[in-house]
C-alpha cells in the first residue's frame, strides 16, 4: 500500500462513494432485521483460504457489540473507524489478510444474537457487510451480552488455512463494553445456528478456550459505552483475558490498537507456540 496521502485520498474517496459523508446513519444502515445474508442459522463452516493472490492468508475475526448499551458507537466504527481496517492492516506489515465480520448481541434478549459475514480480503468486500449489519440496538438489563458467541463461531464454525497449513493462529477481537455473560444453552444455539448441540449448557470460559486452540482471542473494552467505565467490569475481563484485554478511551483508535496487535505477527514463523508467549496490554 501506499504512503499517507495515498491512503487519505483513497480513503475520502471510498466514503464518498458509499454516501458515508452526506449520509445519516438511518440512511446507510436500512437494515430493518437481520440480513438472510448475515443469519447464522444453518452456516456450518466460514473459510479464510490461501489463493494465488493471497498465498499466506491470515484470518482476523472482529466482532461488535451491537446492542443499546454502546449508544451511536456502532454507528461510528461500521461507517468510520472500520472501513478501512484492511488497509490499516496491511500498512502495518500484514500482506494477505483476511476480515471476518461479526455482530453480537445478547442471546437471552435479542431476535439477532448474532449476525455473521464471509471472510473479506479487501476494504471494498468487507464494506458490504459493514454496512448489511442489523444495529438491532437491545440488549436486556441482565449484565451482559453474548460475546462468547463469536469465540463458540470462531472454534467451530471456521476452517482457515493459517492455523492448518501453517500451524499459525489466527485473531480473533471482540469490542463491547459490557461483561460477558456466563454461559449460552444449547438450545439457545440450536435456535441461533439451527443445527443441534451436544452440550445442555456452555460455559463462557469453555467457549474462549476453544478459540484459543486456533486464534488469539483478544476483548477491546470502550470505556466510552454506558457500561464503559465500570471498574466491576474491566476487572471481570481482566480476570478473564489476562494481558489480553485491552483497554480504549476513543473509539477511534479501535482500527490502531488491532493493526498494532496483529504486526508483530507479519512474519509466519511466528507460530501457535510463539504467539502465546507474547500477550500484549495497552490502554489507548
Amino acid at each position: 500500500m501506499g504512503g499517507g496521502t495515498y491512503c487519505s485520498t483513497t480513503r475520502a474517496v471510498r466514503a464518498e462513494s458509499l454516501g458515508f459523508l452526506t449520509k445519516s446513519p438511518s440512511e446507510i444502515f436500512q437494515q430493518k432485521t437481520v440480513n438472510n445474508a448475515m443469519n447464522p442459522f444453518g452456516v456450518d463452516i466460514r473459510e479464510s483460504r490461501d489463493s494465488a493472490e493471497h498465498p499466506n492468508s491470515l484470518a482476523i475475526i472482529i466482532a461488535l457489540d451491537v446492542t443499546g448499551s454502546m449508544g451511536s458507537i456502532p454507528h461510528f466504527l461500521v461507517k468510520d473507524g472500520l472501513p478501512h481496517i484492511m488497509e490499516t492492516i496491511i500498512d502495518s506489515g500484514i500482506k494477505d489478510p483476511q476480515v471476518l465480520f461479526l455482530g453480537i448481541g445478547d442471546h437471552e434478549c435479542d431476535e439477532a444474537p448474532l449476525q455473521v459475514g464471509q471472510f473479506e480480503s479487501s476494504d471494498e468486500l468487507l464494506d458490504k457487510w459493514l454496512t448489511t449489519i442489523w444495529l438491532e440496538g437491545h440488549g436486556g438489563g441482565n449484565n451482559g451480552e453474548s460475546y462468547h458467541l463469536a469465540w463458540y463461531f470462531a472454534g467451530k464454525h471456521t476452517a482457515i488455512d493459517c492455523f492448518e497449513k501453517r500451524k499459525q493462529k489466527g485473531f480473533l477481537f471482540t469490542i463491547g463494553d459490557e461483561p460477558v455473560l456466563p454461559s449460552i444453552p444449547g438450545t439457545s444455539l440450536k435456535g441461533i445456528m439451527g443445527k443441534a448441540q451436544q452440550d445442555n449448557d456452555n460455559p463462557a470460559l469453555a467457549l474462549l478456550d476453544k478459540a484459543r486452540e486456533k486464534y488469539n482471542v483478544y476483548h477491546i473494552h470502550l470505556k466510552e459505552g454506558s457500561n464503559g467505565s465500570r471498574q466491576d467490569v474491566m476487572d471481570g475481563w481482566k480476570q478473564l483475558m489476562g494481558n489480553n484485554l485491552i483497554i480504549i478511551e476513543d473509539k477511534r483508535n479501535v482500527s490502531d490498537a488491532i493493526s498494532k496487535i496483529v504486526a508483530p505477527f507479519k512474519d509466519s514463523s511466528h507460530v501457535a507456540t510463539k504467539v502465546d508467549t507474547k500477550p500484549v496490554e495497552m490502554m489507548l
